[in-house]
């Protein structure tokens, strides 16, 4: 129903149209009346009438003064207006102003009333073409919402080139450029055993963790798309690894939670490589994808072990996984027998022969050793293989010393496969290097490059390189153009901003802050006070690690 609001400043008009006609029957509420336009103003605003009906001459404010003014406080409000005047300037007026009708007096309640009726359908028309037109552009931000998750999950999936993307993105106005990008992956897998689990029995940590997921999914809407039913994925993108750090913090730290203390929830957090090309997100992607499969893995052999926990169980049989790995990276030959003895003391009382609770024990270990050192057996094709054929002689194991026996293979078969690596491809990251010397220049220079070069994908190049070096590509070009910039800071007197552009940054106040983050001093303060083999040492360990 609409409703209708009367200005007129004879009371004897206001009466009649007031009293003359049913207003509810004709599908109309008369929500009042006023004699003149300033009194008519608050009522207007109180009510916001759908029709003023409104005569022209009258104290204080005169209709027409009163109609432009509603046209443009209410632009969606029809106005009629009924006047003693035929003036043709009234009129003129009056369509200036976008008065729907213009009605000489006298009129009879059954005119004014075919008049309300045709104005009404016009409100109608009117409000129906405002639906349709919302309908359309609801379908559209639907489409486009649906149009951002596909070019997000193609693009992790590696199925559109960077031009696609750029054209794609720039369709539904994503903003995707940057210059660093890591994709992180969240799976939760709600099992029927978990979905029906009393949520008052559950661990106060693992309600935290569990609403601390779902606080991540609402949070972090940007460039995030729904894989599947289970899992969401994330592109982290950011200018500086410095940010890029900074914005993957939340999942490293709730990726470490997930690990430490939620071993019976169906949570795994995956964490892929910073890459430096839009391109190679999918790599990042694939990454993110295989950290959370080994997490989950991981997980579910832990949470066998808390099922498997007595009351007199021992908890220091819990192997120091972290121990473990350390010595798969930095130990040696002549100290492996004496740290496995060590390492695996805590098992010398377990009954191979009547519980199973070594098994998992070792697993949870060796799987650990898989997550956390994939860079040592990435050439193989099947890596998994590889794995269950651990797990095989796990199953095989009857004691102590056969226990020791299996930790050093383990060991050994790592460092045999991280030589194999190093063997086969130290000269071809000699010639990396050799190439990020006579390139590093070049603002747009990046790992795509160097693979090309070497005629390797770019993602095997960074996990060889960080594997080799200790330091990521990005970390060691990085150093290459700070110590250049040192030096021509010592030996030339260009300025700062060139010295940014000479070795390979188009930004001279990204190349200055980035300059004193690894040197601690700006480079006019460098020039002045700094010294090369302390500004150098300070460099080491200042960089965002690709893996945790």
């Amino acid at each position: 129903m609409k409703k209708i609001l009367l200005v007129d400043d004879e009371i004897l008009i206001r009466e009649i149209i007031r009293d003359c006609i049913d207003w509810e029957k004709e599908g109309f509420i008369y929500c009042g009346d006023a004699s003149d336009g300033e009194v008519a103003l608050p009522i207007i605003e109180r009510v916001q009438p759908d029709i003023l009906i409104t005569d022209i001459l009258m104290p204080f404010m005169n209709g027409l003064e009163l109609s432009s003014i509603m046209s443009k406080q209410f632009p969606d409000m029809k106005i009629i207006i009924i006047s003693g005047h035929a003036e043709f300037e009234y009129a003129r007026t009056a369509m200036q102003i976008g008065v729907e009708e213009y009605c000489l007096k006298p009129i009879s309640p059954n005119e004014l009333l075919k008049v309300l009726h045709k104005v009404s359908q016009e409100i109608d028309k009117e409000r129906d073409i405002q639906s349709q037109l919302q309908l359309l552009k609801d379908k559209e931000n639907e489409h486009s919402i649906i149009s951002q998750d596909k070019l997000l999950n193609d693009l992790c999936s590696g199925f559109m080139t960077t031009s696609e993307v750029m054209h794609h993105s720039a369709s539904i106005q994503l903003n995707i450029i940057a210059h660093y990008y890591v994709v992180t992956v969240l799976d939760l897998r709600e099992t029927e055993a978990y979905k029906h689990k009393d949520m008052n029995a559950m661990y106060e940590h693992e309600r935290l963790l569990l609403d601390k997921c779902i606080q991540l999914k609402e949070k972090f809407k940007h460039l995030m798309f729904q894989r599947s039913r289970s899992e969401c994925v994330w592109i982290i993108k950011s200018d500086t690894l410095e940010n890029l750090k900074l914005e993957l913090q939340v999942f490293q730290d709730l990726q470490k939670e997930i690990s430490e203390e939620a071993h019976s929830l169906p949570i795994s957090i995956g964490i892929g490589s910073v890459q430096d090309r839009l391109q190679n997100v999918h790599l990042s992607f694939l990454d993110a994808m295989e950290d959370a499969h080994w997490r989950r893995l991981s997980r579910q052999n832990r949470n066998v072990l808390s099922e498997m926990k007595t009351e007199t169980l021992d908890p220091t049989l819990f192997l120091d996984r972290g121990a473990f790995m350390d010595f798969l990276k930095v130990g040696s030959h002549n100290k492996l027998v004496s740290f496995v003895a060590e390492y695996a003391a805590a098992l010398v009382d377990i009954n191979w022969h009547s519980s199973s609770i070594g098994f998992y024990i070792l697993n949870d270990v060796t799987i650990e050793a898989f997550r956390s050192n994939k860079d040592m057996y990435r050439h193989l094709a099947e890596p998994e293989k590889s794995l269950h054929q651990f797990q095989q002689m796990i199953s095989n194991i009857r004691s102590w010393e056969e226990t020791c026996a299996y930790l050093i293979n383990l060991i050994e078969q790592f460092w045999n496969w991280r030589s194999r690596i190093y063997d086969k491809y130290s000269d071809m990251i000699t010639k990396v290097k050799d190439y990020m010397q006579l390139n590093f220049e070049k603002d747009n220079f990046s790992l795509q490059d160097a693979a090309e070069y070497v005629n390797l994908s770019p993602n095997y190049l960074s996990r060889v390189f960080s594997q080799e070096t200790g330091q990521t590509f990005i970390e060691f070009l990085t150093q290459i153009r700070i110590r250049k910039a040192m030096d021509l800071l010592k030996s030339t007197s260009a300025k700062s901003y060139e010295i940014a552009f000479l070795v390979g940054y188009n930004d001279p106040h990204y190349f200055s802050n980035l300059f004193k983050r690894l040197t601690g001093m700006t480079p006019k303060e460098f020039r002045k006070n700094g010294t090369a083999g302390e500004a150098l040492d300070s460099t080491k360990g200042d960089s965002l690690h690709e893996d945790d």
